[in-house]
Parts: C-alpha cells; structure tokens; sequence
C-alpha cells in the first residue's frame, strides 16, 4: 500500500490559502477513477470534472485581464496565441508538478498503478478544479489570481521570450508562397474528450506530404502547433 494521497493540510500550505470548506478542496483532488471505485462499493463520490469546466473559464478570463493589462501594445492575435499557449494542457500540467499535486490525488486503484500521479491530463485537470475550488470558496476572482499568476506569468513571459506570440501559420503560409504551385493545408486527425474539454489533433499538411503534428484545446491551436513544428523543416526555429 503507497503513502497517497498526502494530506490536503500540506497542499493549503503551498497554495497559500486556506478553505473554509474543505470538501471543495478534496473534490477537486477527485478523480473520476476514485469515484467509479466507490460507487461499486454504494457510496457516491463527488469528483472533479465539474469544477474543471469552471476552472477553465477562471482561468482564462484571469489570464485574459493580465495579458490585456500588462501588454498594451499586443494585438488580439497575439495575445490569443500567448493566452493559449498560459492555458494550454502541457503549461497546466508542469504547474501542477510544481506543486506536487499529484501526490494530493485521490485515484482508483488501477489509474494509480498506471501512473495516474504523473499524468499530465490529469495533472492539468485537477488544476483547474483546484482554481474553482478556491474561486467558489472564496467568492473572489482576485484571491484565485492572487495564487495562480505568481507560477503563470514567469510562463508568459518565458512564451513572449521564444515567439511563442508568433503566428506561426502566416510564416509558414509566406514561405510556402514563395514557390509557385504549392499546396498547403491542415488536416484534422482527431477530436477528443468531452464537449468542454475538447483536444484537437491536426496535420499540416504540404503538396499531401505531412509536414508537421499539431495538438491542443482548439483546432486553431492545433494549427498554430502543426505550422510551428513545420517551420523548423524550413530552418525557422
């Protein structure tokens, strides 16, 4: 028998707010996995896909304001891109380890033995529960910005550092207009998850030839991905 999950306690600690109802908290640490093991048993869970979809939209308006405040010259392009890039299931997911947050879950069994603690889905899943659970707790947008921007915004502005503001479809679209007859188009491979929880996977693809995968929230965001990784083909890194 493992040592999980650590007591919820130790996590208040390093958010640095304290719930007054901790069964928010402990949902958010919920995975459906756990619930489905307890429900065989007769006792009905709650787990954290529902303050998930809240604290996506948390998220992102929180994001939203910071880039439409601290950037003043950026274009909505742009700041669609980096606010995409702050949100994105990947930045979620090393948030979350930064945290440790999987050590707090509570799994079922076999979700555990896979390796659930480290799964960045996951990860990524129960921090944005966490967001809602501190937003509906405290009734308060600014304490939940209080916690989240500290850890997000050193990974705006790592994304600003990179280019991540790029439009990446337009260089390559530019690039590839430089030679008459070529074809370049985005193929979507696959469409995942729940309705608000969608992952969208695409291909760029040139004269039928693929050229670069793509995968994210939105299938404009799988594009951007599947031409930034394309443009590396062209020497644009």
């Amino acid at each position: 028998m493992d040592n999980y999950p650590l007591p919820m306690e130790r996590l208040c600690d390093k958010i640095g707010y304290t719930f007054s109802d901790m069964s928010l908290l402990e949902t958010a640490l919920t995975h459906s996995s756990f619930a489905n093991e307890t429900r065989v048993k007769g006792i009905d869970t709650p787990f954290n896909e529902r303050l998930e979809f809240l604290g996506d939209s948390v998220l992102s308006i929180i994001v939203s304001d910071y880039l439409y405040r601290s950037y003043p010259n950026l274009p909505e392009g742009d700041l669609t891109r980096i606010r995409a890039s702050a949100v994105c299931e990947k930045t979620l997911g090393l948030l979350a380890k930064s945290l440790d947050l999987g050590s707090y879950l509570r799994l079922g069994h076999g979700e555990a033995t896979r390796g659930g603690r480290e799964r960045v889905s996951i990860l990524a899943d129960a921090f944005e529960a966490i967001l809602a659970a501190i937003y509906l707790d405290s009734g308060s947008k600014e304490t939940v910005a209080k916690f989240l921007l500290p850890l997000v915004t050193p990974e705006i502005n790592g994304f600003i550092e990179k280019g991540e503001n790029r439009d990446y479809k337009t260089l390559l679209q530019q690039i590839v207009q430089q030679e008459k007859g070529e074809i370049l188009e985005y193929v979507l491979i696959e469409e995942s998850g729940p309705a608000h929880d969608k992952r969208f996977t695409v291909e760029a693809h040139l004269n039928s030839n693929v050229i670069g995968h793509g995968a994210g929230k939105s299938k404009r965001e799988a594009e951007q991905l599947a031409a930034k990784e394309a443009l590396v083909l062209f020497g644009d890194k």
